[in-house]
C-alpha cells in the first residue's frame, strides 16, 4: 500500500479528523452479520483514493494481515463486549497489520521508503507516550482509534497513517513485514512482560499457537533459556509450534494443565502466555501456574476467570497486555531483518477478504492470513 503520512494532533487521532481513507475495501452494510455494529461486504471493492490533507501522504498497501480481532469485530463483538465500538463511524475498512511505501506527506520521509505501521496509534504527548509506552496511550488507546481499529485500515490499496507511527524497513519487503505490526509486536510485548522471570530452568507456556502464538514461541526461543510448551486444539498449530522451537506440544483439553504440571515436576510454569481468552483456557493457565508465576492475557475471546486470594498460587499474578510500543516495534523489525523470525503465512487476494474471515472463524487458517491488493 502507499502510505500517506499525517502529523495529527492527539485530539485529531481520536475525534476531529475526518475519515482519512477514501477507499473502502469493504462493501455496504450487511444486515445478516451477527454483529450489527460492523460493516462488511460480500466482496472487497475500490473507491476513490484517500487524501490526507496538509502534512499528509498516501501509502499503497501490498499486504495486510488478518487478525482474529478482525473476525470478532466483523461477526461477533457487540457494544456490551466492546463499548468503544460506539465511537466508530461505519462503514469502516478493517486491517490493522499494515506495511507499504511512503507516497507523500511529512517531508522528512522520502517518497518510496518502505515502512510498517504500528497497529496502535498514539498521541505522543500523554504520560505513557512521553515515557515510551506508546501502546498504552491515554488519548488514542482507550477508544482504539487506529488504522483498522476505528479509522480506515489497510484492507485497501491506500491508507493514511500518522508519521509518528511508522517504522522504516531496510532489508525486508513491506509485504513480508506487515504481520509483525500486531502478530509479531503483540506477542513480543507479552514475552517482554515476563522476560526477567524466565531464567534457565524455568518453563513458559503458550496457550494458542496460531497467528500470534507461533511467533511468541519464536521470541521465547530467541530471548530466553526457558523450556517452551505449546498448547492448541489444532494438530497443525502444534506442529508449527514444534517447528518454531517448542520443546513440548500438548493438545488442549481438560487434562492439559495436569500434563504441564507433570512436565515441570509438579512446580508449574513461571509464565503462561494466554493467546485465546476464553473461560477454559484462562482456567488452564491458572491451574498450571507456578508460585510467583505470571499469566499474560493476550487473547480477547471474551472469557473470564474468578480471581480471588485463594484461586491463584501464592505470589502469582494475571496481567493483560495490548500491542507494543514504538521501540518494541523497531526491535521486532531488527530481529526480522536478521532472519531470526520465520512467520508462517498464507496469502490471499484482497477481494477474498470475506472468505478469509469465514475460514478463520472455522479454524481453517494456519499461522497468519495476509491479503494482497
Amino acid at each position: 500500500m502507499r502510505i500517506d503520512l499525517n502529523n495529527w494532533s492527539p485530539s485529531e487521532i481520536v475525534r476531529d479528523l475526518p475519515t482519512p481513507v477514501g477507499i473502502k475495501a469493504w462493501g455496504k452494510y450487511d444486515e445478516s452479520l451477527q454483529n450489527s455494529q460492523m460493516a462488511i461486504g460480500a466482496t472487497a471493492r475500490r473507491r476513490r483514493r484517500p487524501r490526507a490533507g496538509a502534512g499528509g501522504g498516501v501509502d499503497q498497501d501490498r499486504r495486510a494481515g488478518v487478525c482474529a480481532s478482525d473476525l470478532h469485530y466483523a461477526y461477533e463483538w457487540s457494544l456490551e463486549i466492546m463499548p468503544h465500538l460506539a465511537a466508530w463511524e461505519l462503514p469502516v475498512t478493517l486491517g490493522h497489520e499494515n506495511g507499504g511505501w511512503i507516497e507523500g506527506g511529512d517531508p522528512s520521509w522520502e517518497k518510496g521508503t518502505p515502512v510498517v505501521v504500528n497497529c496502535l496509534w498514539h498521541c505522543g504527548n500523554c504520560y505513557f507516550c512521553r515515557t515510551g509506552e506508546t501502546n498504552y496511550c491515554e488519548v488514542a488507546g482507550p477508544r482504539g482509534m487506529s488504522g483498522g481499529l476505528g479509522r480506515d485500515g489497510g484492507m485497501a490499496e491506500y491508507m493514511v497513517a500518522p508519521a509518528r507511527c511508522v517504522v522504516p524497513l531496510s532489508s525486508i519487503d513491506p509485504a513480508d513485514a506487515a504481520l509483525f505490526t500486531d502478530a509479531g509486536l503483540t506477542s513480543y510485548h507479552a514475552v517482554k512482560l515476563v522476560l526477567p522471570r524466565l531464567q534457565p530452568g524455568t518453563t513458559a507456556v503458550v496457550i494458542g499457537v496460531g497467528g500470534l502464538g507461533h511467533l511468541a514461541v519464536e521470541f521465547l526461543r530467541e530471548l530466553t533459556g526457558a523450556k517452551i510448551i505449546g498448547v492448541d486444539r489444532s494438530e497443525a498449530a502444534l506442529q508449527l509450534a514444534a517447528d518454531r522451537g517448542a520443546d513440548l506440544c500438548l493438545p488442549s483439553d481438560d487434562t492439559t494443565a495436569g500434563k504441564i504440571m507433570e512436565a515441570t515436576n509438579g512446580r508449574g510454569a513461571t509464565a503462561v502466555l494466554e493467546m485465546v481468552g476464553i473461560d477454559a483456557t484462562l482456567k488452564m493457565a491458572v491451574q498450571c501456574l507456578r508460585q510467583r508465576g505470571r499469566v499474560v492475557m493476550v487473547g480477547i475471546g471474551g472469557g473470564s476467570y474468578p480471581l480471588s486470594y485463594t484461586s491463584i498460587n501464592a505470589g502469582a499474578s494475571m496481567i493483560s497486555s495490548v500491542g507494543g510500543s514504538m521501540a518494541e516495534m523497531a526491535e521486532v523489525i531488527v530481529l526480522a531483518e536478521a532472519e531470526r523470525l520465520k512467520p508462517h503465512t498464507t496469502k490471499f487476494a484482497l477481494d477474498e477478504a470475506p472468505t478469509v474471515l469465514k475460514k478463520l472463524k472455522k479454524g481453517k487458517i494456519s499461522g497468519r492470513a495476509v491479503l494482497i491488493p
